[in-house]
């Protein structure tokens, strides 16, 4: 399959774009301000008011940096794959092979394109070679290069005209990224140690044995760019020389990054008989036939084969490049990539009728990613069997990452089969399965089409794979193959038919961002394929379209791109099993329950009130059990709870999360953590469930939620609107009321020892500290204290500035941030403690700045057993279970201004 190279206009605008970034980033100060910045930031009419020079700076700098995301590809694209990059540590993100003849004839094009990664906060592993430099080096002293079996045959006089290059191109390259404001370290040594590949035949040339981490983590964390070379050592101190493919091979087994890239002149593998780049290679689905054709031979066949080899250690997530300089950026950050991407991937499976399906609940799961049925609005029951009453064909890889599903041709739709479900994953949108989809339908349908909501995220793609589109209420028509003006008239008739019932409330939402512009009618009818210019006009009429859930309009704003969902579709009743209901946060949430209108508390575990009444519950009486692994499991086998909430200590969640999984015809319910079990899960199964900074909608259409730490919500909250301006390593003294520590006794809890005290606790690496600094980014230092009181936390976080803020900036950046959040206050003066007692959000105020304005110190409270705990845990069942989201919690945080 090809990927669509970018188009010369397209290429110029991209350079373009680069130049403008250089010269923006012309001092290192307006670069380091850059870092790490949020793509999408506007200055408020207040802060300009004020005469906020440094953050209109910043925000010169960040509209530069879009303006060549958006030359590269969509804005979606571009936010996707930057949240995805920057999901993992910085020296997971790329490993980036750079031929010596990059160096010597591109150098400012890949100073640019890493300079690039650099100013959005991405940190690439560089390793680089010097093949053609140390030739001519051997030509200019009357040596003639000497080669067995494609190997650098390295005598001493060779190793010393080696190492000298390397010296040389890595100094050069390191000179270049410092003279664009870019901090890089070069590291010649002491990355790779090695043995003698074969002493007799090859002299000293080494074959890697390890890979020492500890110069390139010191070299990220000091927020330097890596440049290495592939030079290795023996244990005795001997230099020896090792193929740079294979030493960046070695790199991403260490390592295990989302990216591996090999930058080269051809830009990609070409296609022998073609002529043309291969654009995508799937290793698992196309790797045997691949290796029999005629033009798989030599070097490729070679190439192909060792990637194949690295692959198979790699997470499937893992891929690797093959691509020129230039197209750097386009093949991170866009859809269509450049190049070519080889991954291993899955089999490609098509399938006729339901039966085909050996995993039913894969096939379910892929459905649930479908907007009418995670709303409610159909099962995927009822969908299923309308399936076993029509002729249909379905598409999908082995995971089903991305689900197609074509229903054949009918009168009713004018003979053109219909797409009726597209249904992708973040992963399969990211690792390109659903371009391998589409195009697996495409081949079997020459024309096809389908309908998708105008607001769909994707809707951007969805153009680019069509011939023709007619928008109608909100939603939006599309076609491919069809060439009869007739047959065009018919399609979009039926849909207009369709779409004309749907009322105004519904789809006022669509021309929420077109201004005085009309909006779009059908696109003219092509009896050809359009070209890329004709797509590229289309485009942008969606990327700015507000987003929307559960049937209910929110608009995102660019300040706060993640707004509130106020209302909800479900008005069904809800059942709740609570495990660890003896403690503070149990009672507090019984009490919630207790008034809300949708929800029914149906089972209480806890091991010492065993038989006892709960107490304070009124919808009916419940009396404690001691639920065990084998209850919980029949619980939920018989579909008796749908949504488990589990306040259990550290370290005892997982057994009952394991019975609950496996369950027979069991997965069908929702599972709350309120432990620090799962706050740091990898395998993508488990959501943080903080709605003011985490998606909203990732929430909602989670089965597994694990709630944050009351410490760690209020410092994220706090923190947040100012991770783009950190220039330092925040610190944060926090306090907390002797209820945090719990109804076991302990000094922490112990009114007579907290009598007019004070009592410091695991002042460094306590689990919110690491809690903090993984969920925003930034290493925090957090130092945790016990007070008398009882209940409710207070923070004061002291935070270095990269540049001079005035407190007005800053108190703007934040009212901005948390604009229409319900259980965010921000105040302009310090909040109270006492104030925040019994109260279901967050207060965020103070904004002290220094004299010198590179310091400001922020202040927040929270009440630890509520919104720190329960009130939180209750938000995020209303987002799980399509209620409003803040159905049963009083809007009570207006407290002081």
């Amino acid at each position: 399959m090809l990927r669509s190279s970018l188009s010369a206009n397209k290429r110029r605008i991209a350079r373009t774009g680069r130049s403008i970034l250089k010269s923006t980033a012309a001092t290192a100060r307006a670069q380091n301000l850059y870092n790490q910045t949020p793509l999408v930031a506007s200055c408020s009419s207040s802060a300009v008011g004020s005469g906020c020079t440094s953050l209109c700076r910043t925000y010169s700098t960040r509209s530069t940096v879009i303006q060549l995301l958006n030359n590269i590809g969509s804005k979606r694209e571009v936010e996707q794959y930057l949240k995805y990059f920057t999901s993992v540590s910085s020296q997971q993100f790329a490993v980036i092979k750079v031929g010596g003849a990059i160096i010597t004839q591109h150098l400012t094009e890949l100073a640019s394109c890493l300079a690039f990664l650099y100013h959005v906060g991405l940190y690439p592993i560089v390793l680089h070679g010097t093949g053609p430099q140390i030739n001519e080096l051997l030509e200019a002293e009357g040596v003639e290069p000497s080669y067995e079996d494609g190997i650098r045959i390295t005598d001493e006089k060779t190793m010393a005209v080696v190492r000298k290059c390397f010296l040389e191109q890595n100094l050069k390259l390191v000179t270049a990224l410092e003279k664009m404001g870019v901090h890089a370290r070069p590291i010649t040594a002491g990355v790779f140690t090695a043995d003698y590949l074969d002493q007799d035949k090859y002299k000293l040339v080494g074959k890697i044995n390890g890979v020492n981490k500890s110069p390139i983590e010191a070299s990220i964390q000091a927020g330097a760019l890596p440049i290495l070379t592939s030079l290795a050592e023996t244990p005795s101190g001997q230099i020896l020389n090792v193929n740079a493919d294979v030493a960046a091979g070695e790199l991403a087994r260490v390592f295990e990054p989302l990216k591996i890239v090999y930058l080269n002149e051809k830009g990609g593998i070409i296609n022998g008989n073609t002529g043309e780049k291969v654009s995508m290679i799937n290793l698992d689905e196309e790797y045997d036939d691949l290796m029999k054709e005629s033009w798989v031979k030599y070097g490729t066949k070679l190439k192909i084969k060792e990637i194949r080899d690295l692959l198979m250690h790699l997470p499937r997530s893992s891929s690797v490049a093959i691509i020129n300089v230039n197209d750097l950026q386009k093949e991170l950050f866009t859809d269509s990539g450049a190049g070519t991407m080889i991954r291993r991937g899955y089999r490609l499976h098509t399938r006729n009728s339901l039966s085909e399906f050996s995993e039913p609940e894969l096939l379910r799961k892929a459905l649930q990613r479908d907007p009418e049925i995670s709303s409610g609005k159909v099962s995927v029951a009822t969908y299923l069997r309308s399936l076993e009453e029509t002729k249909f064909k379905s598409y999908g890889d082995e995971p089903l990452d991305v689900l197609a599903i074509v229903k054949g041709a009918t009168d009713a739709t004018g003979n053109v089969p219909v797409l009726d479900k597209f249904l992708a994953s973040k992963a399969g949108w990211l690792n390109n399965v659903s371009d391998n989809i589409f195009h697996a339908v495409k081949k079997d349908f020459s024309s096809l089409q389908w309908v998708v909501r105008e607001d769909d995220p994707n809707a951007n793609w969805y153009f680019t794979k069509s011939d023709g589109s007619c928008t109608k209420h909100g939603h939006i028509l599309f076609w491919y193959g069809v060439e009869d003006p007739k047959q065009v008239s018919k399609l979009i008739e039926l849909f207009e038919a369709k779409y004309s019932r749907i009322p105004k409330t519904e789809s006022s939402f669509s021309n929420a961002f077109s201004g005085s512009q009309q909006s779009r009618a059908f696109s003219t009818v092509r009896t050809a394929k359009p070209s890329k210019t004709q797509h590229a006009q289309k485009r942008p009429m969606v990327v700015a379209l507000p987003k929307r859930a559960f049937g209910v309009r929110t608009l995102a704003t660019e300040t706060n791109p993640n707004p509130p969902l106020r209302e909800g579709t479900n008005t069904q009743k809800s059942r709740v099993a609570l495990i660890g209901a003896r403690g503070y946060t149990g009672q507090n949430l019984i009490a919630m329950i207790d008034k809300h209108p949708y929800l029914e508390l149906t089972h209480v575990s806890s091991r010492e009130l065993e038989g006892t009444k709960l107490e304070g519950y009124t919808k009916s009486e419940i009396i404690y059990e001691n639920l065990q692994v084998e209850d919980i499991k029949r619980l939920e086998e018989r579909n008796e709870v749908d949504v488990w909430v589990m306040a259990l200590p550290n370290g005892v969640c997982k057994p009952f999360v394991d019975a609950i999984d496996s369950a027979d015809g069991g997965k069908k319910s929702k599972i709350i953590d309120l432990s620090a079990d799962y706050r740091f899960d990898k395998t993508g199964e488990w959501v943080y469930g903080l709605p003011e900074l985490n998606s909203r909608e990732e929430i909602a259409n989670a089965r597994k939620i694990s709630n944050p730490g009351c410490y760690a919500t209020a410092a994220q909250v706090a923190l947040k609107p100012m991770v783009p301006f950190i220039g330092g390593t925040p610190t944060i003294f926090g306090v907390s009321g002797y209820s945090g520590a719990g109804t076991k006794p302990s000094p922490k809890n112990d009114i007579k020892f907290l009598s007019n005290n004070l009592v410091p606790y695991s002042l460094t690496d306590h689990i919110h500290e690491r809690e903090i600094s993984s969920q925003l980014g930034v290493e925090v230092a957090f130092s945790p204290h016990v007070a008398q009181w009882f209940q409710g936390i207070s923070h004061t976080i002291s935070i270095p500035l990269k540049e001079p803020m005035t407190s007005r900036d800053i108190r703007n950046l934040y009212q901005d941030r948390y604009q229409g959040e319900q259980l965010v206050f921000v105040s302009g003066e310090a909040p109270l403690v006492k104030d925040i007692s019994g109260k279901h959000g967050v207060v965020v105020g103070a904004f002290a700045v220094n004299a010198k304005q590179n310091r400001v110190v922020v202040v927040a409270t929270i009440d630890n057993l509520l919104k720190g705990a329960a009130t939180q845990c209750l938000q995020n069942i209303n987002l799980a279970l399509k209620y409003g989201e803040y159905e049963g919690i009083p809007d009570d945080l207006i407290i002081r201004g």
